[in-house]
This record gives C-alpha cells, sequence and structure tokens, in this order.
C-alpha cells in the first residue's frame, strides 16, 4: 500500500525543524501540512482530519499538551495518532504527554532515516498501516498478524498456542478485528455484542476486553478513554 494516502501534522514553533520534518516525510509520499502552535494545529486537525499528529511540547500561544488534550475531544478524529517531540531528558512532557492523550513520543535531535522509520512503526502499530491485505477472510477464519480467528469452533490460534473463548468474548474480539483501527464506541459494542435487548453492567465491556488481553497480550486492543476500544496488529 502507498504511503500517499497517509496525511501527517507536523507542530512547532521552530521553523527550521518544521521544513527539515516536512522534507523528509515528503520525500517517502506523506502528505504534510505544518503548523506553529497549539491553535493553528487544532483548527487544522479539524479541516485536515490526518493520520498522524506530531507534536513540540513547548511553544507560543497553546503548548502541545493542551493541544492534545483539545485534538482527543474532536469527534471526527477518533483514531488520528498523536507523537510528541521532546529533547532528551524532558521525562516530565512525556508523562505529562501520556497523560494527554499522546500515543508516543519521538526524541529530538532525530536522523531523518530514523525519523522515516518512527512514523511508519507508529501508523502500522497503532492502526493507520494496517493494509486491508494484512487482513485475510475467508467462510470460516480471520488472519490479521499471527492471530487466526475460526469462526465456526469460537477457536484462536496466537503464536501457535490455540485457545477456545467463552461466546461474548470471542463475538467482542471478532467485532473489533472486523476492522482494524477503527474505534468502536462503547455503544457500538454493547449493540453488536449483547443486543439492545439486553441490560448488562457498565463494568461488562471492560471485564471482556481485560479477559482478551490476558489471552492475546496487551498490545492488541487499545482503549481510547471516553470513547471505546479498537483493535491494532
Amino acid at each position: 500500500m502507498s504511503d500517499t494516502k497517509y496525511k501527517i501534522l507536523l507542530v512547532d514553533d521552530e521553523v527550521d525543524i518544521l521544513e527539515f520534518i516536512s522534507y523528509n516525510l515528503e520525500k517517502e509520499g506523506y502528505k504534510v501540512y505544518t503548523a506553529q502552535n497549539g491553535v493553528e494545529a487544532i483548527k487544522l486537525a479539524e479541516k485536515k482530519t490526518p493520520d498522524l499528529i506530531i507534536l513540540d511540547v513547548m511553544m507560543p500561544e497553546m503548548d502541545g499538551i493542551a493541544a492534545c488534550e483539545e485534538i482527543r475531544k474532536i469527534p471526527s478524529l477518533p483514531n488520528v495518532v498523536i507523537a510528541f517531540l521532546t529533547a532528551r531528558g524532558e521525562d516530565y512532557s512525556q508523562i505529562a504527554g501520556f497523560e494527554a492523550g499522546a500515543d508516543d513520543y519521538i526524541t529530538k535531535p532525530i536522523r531523518p532515516k530514523v525519523l522515516v522509520s518512527r512514523v511508519k512503526a507508529l501508523l502500522k502499530r497503532t492502526g493507520g498501516g494496517i493494509a486491508p491485505e494484512q487482513v485475510v477472510e475467508n467462510s470460516t477464519t480471520i488472519t490479521i498478524g499471527n492471530l487466526v480467528i475460526d469462526k465456526e469452533r469460537y477457536l484462536i490460534n496466537t503464536e501457535g498456542v490455540e485457545m477456545i473463548l467463552p461466546r461474548k468474548e470471542f463475538e467482542l474480539l471478532s467485532l473489533l478485528v472486523s476492522k482494524p483501527g477503527k474505534v468502536f464506541t462503547r455503544e457500538e459494542i454493547y449493540f453488536s455484542v449483547w443486543g439492545d435487548n439486553v441490560v448488562v453492567g457498565d463494568r461488562t465491556i471492560d471485564v471482556h476486553i481485560r479477559k482478551l488481553r490476558e489471552k492475546i497480550g496487551n498490545d492488541h486492543i487499545k482503549t481510547l478513554k471516553g470513547i471505546g476500544y479498537k483493535f491494532v496488529e
């Protein structure tokens, strides 16, 4: 799949950094937009709906932490990946960034090849880089990465280990895997897995997600606080 489908928003108050990163990402086929502060970033994010946002932390008007928090509230951007640019040793910024809703951080200065590699890994890891051909489905099984789901036997195979899942766990996993990278809201999950005529407790989904993570690993199911869950390879 061509990387040209992916849009990246770069946000930094230093023009030379914007030019350096833009140049190297555009060479790889990405569509790049730039902003110089958090206020501009929010407006552009709403308008352009990027797949990835790379945010500097310290900026005028609105810093990266505040901008990240606001971007996470935009309904049209549930799947956007956000990574912070941080200087070496800024541990406090990294912690604050994760608390604000960031997916990762990139330490600067960074070499061009390493930058491009990190961007590709971010898009893939968080769902933005999962190509349709990586999900193989036929009448009885779904295969994504090292996970195989047997729809007839309620059985999964992960890294060569087979296990049978309880029905609701299996249906929940099948729903999330059906569209990798898509955020399923809690309401969508309730309706699809339990139906609108079944009353379940508020923690039911959380318990089933926890059990699935114990069986397939913690990295595949990502929580978007206050919104829902998505599957990543």
